[in-house]
């Protein structure tokens, strides 16, 4: 009794059984249509967020944020270098040399091409994240002199060697011999398996001491570069750019986002068509709501065309429609939030439980990135959705207010 009086006859039409069952029928499908919609946009941009992060995040565990290395591809002057870098800029927390070369391995008459690091365990601690991701032995046990190697878990399985057993390594580097020119070769013990998930890293990646990188690179006192780890690696092309200018002397200074550009460009490009796509999706079940009410107004001409005898404005009359229109959009926009919510949050628990039940793997490692998959549901994204989801049922709700309101009481009551 306190409401509008439009407001009050639209919620009085909406909860009022249908005389057309037909009409309800449509009004069902179409709120359906806008749960199912909104819930697979959420959920699809949870994933895709998900992905990102997850591949952000793998390989940041691998590459650095940010690249200081010289144009003749030997650092020599380090470590003044890696001093003046970590004290002058704030933003670099940590700086760590390494050596890198491609080599190929050797053990019980398997060979494979891998990318061979040399690290100091202590410095690689503060710059990456590959000591979270051992599951034998730790970055520790490479000790310089000891010849000691981390393999990547899929590497090791290529190889057929584990812990313990020993992996011979060819580096293009040659050594001349009495007998000729011939690669260096050097056997190194295996001391610990990482697996970071990322099956390009896990198959062709092994780890051993700076030193021994040298000794087997043949690099004398200089490294290939150096890693930095910033306090914001969203901000690393900027901080990157600073450090660049600070130094002494020319460097190519390049950062994650540089490095692999092209992959994380795409998953955004991915990210905005899906949801273009999925946002038709609810655009068709929100503009089903046109039928429904244009439906409705053909069925409710005669109570449409007393109640503007009485006095009720055209105005008016549009608002009690607008508001049907409103209320079914507003329920399915809620249940589709709520559903795609609930799915994005619990997407680790119901996509292995449909991979048991069809017997069949969505990410095979060996194809993919990464094996599993995640989600990364936000908040900007839920009321974006919602929001445009709730526009486009309000907006489709317009026409056939505005047709109620056009009605005619004489010709709408002439058959009566």
């Amino acid at each position: 009794m306190f409401k509008p009086l439009p407001i009050a006859i639209g919620l009085r039409y909406t909860r009022a059984k249908r005389r057309n069952h037909f009409i309800s029928f449509i009004s069902v499908v179409s709120m359906i249509g806008l749960v199912l919609g909104v819930t697979a946009l959420i959920t699809v941009l949870s994933v895709m967020n998900g992905f990102e992060r997850e591949l952000r995040d793998r390989i940041l565990g691998m590459v650095s944020h940010a690249t200081i290395q010289a144009f003749d591809g030997s650092l020599r002057n380090w470590q003044e270098l890696s001093r003046q870098v970590e004290t002058e800029d704030p933003r670099v927390l940590a700086v760590a040399p390494y050596v890198s070369g491609e080599a190929m391995l050797s053990a019980f008459g398997n060979i494979s091409g891998a990318l061979v690091r040399g690290i100091d365990p202590a410095a690689e601690q503060r710059v990456g994240r590959i000591g979270e991701h051992m599951i034998r032995g730790s970055l520790e046990d490479l000790e310089a002199g000891a010849f000691r190697a981390v393999l990547g878990y899929e590497l090791a399985v290529q190889l057929g060697i584990r812990v313990g057993d020993s992996v011979v390594l060819m580096a293009p580097q040659a050594s001349v011999t009495p007998a000729g020119v011939l690669p260096r070769m050097r056997r190194f013990e295996v001391a610990g398996l990482f697996e970071v998930g990322m099956y390009e890293f896990d198959r062709g990646t092994a780890f051993i001491h700076l030193d021994d990188a040298r000794a087997v690179f043949q690099t004398g006192e200089g490294v290939t570069g150096l890693r930095l780890h910033l306090s914001d690696m969203m901000q690393a092309g900027v901080i990157s750019r600073d450090v660049a200018r600070a130094l002494d002397g020319m460097f190519r200074v390049s950062d994650w986002t540089q490095q692999h550009a092209n992959l994380f460009r795409a998953i955004q490009m991915e990210k905005v068509v899906m949801f273009i796509i999925l946002s038709l999706i609810v655009a068709v079940a929100a503009f089903n709501i046109v039928s429904t009410l244009v439906m409705l107004v053909t069925d409710k001409q005669a109570d449409i065309a007393i109640l503007r005898t009485l006095g009720l404005k055209p105005s008016a009359v549009m608002l009690v429609f607008i508001v049907q229109g409103v209320i079914i959009g507003a329920v399915g926009v809620m249940l589709g939030v709520v559903g795609g919510v609930s799915l994005a949050l619990n997407i680790d628990v119901v996509v292995p439980f449909i991979e048991r039940v069809t017997g069949t793997q969505f990410l095979a490692a060996d194809v993919y990135y990464i094996d599993e998959l995640p989600s990364d549901l936000r908040l900007q994204d839920v009321l974006r959705i919602s929001g445009l989801a709730f526009v486009l049922t309000l907006l489709a709700t317009l026409f056939p207010a505005w047709r109620a309101a056009r009605t005619r009481p004489a010709e709408a009551l002439r058959y009566e």
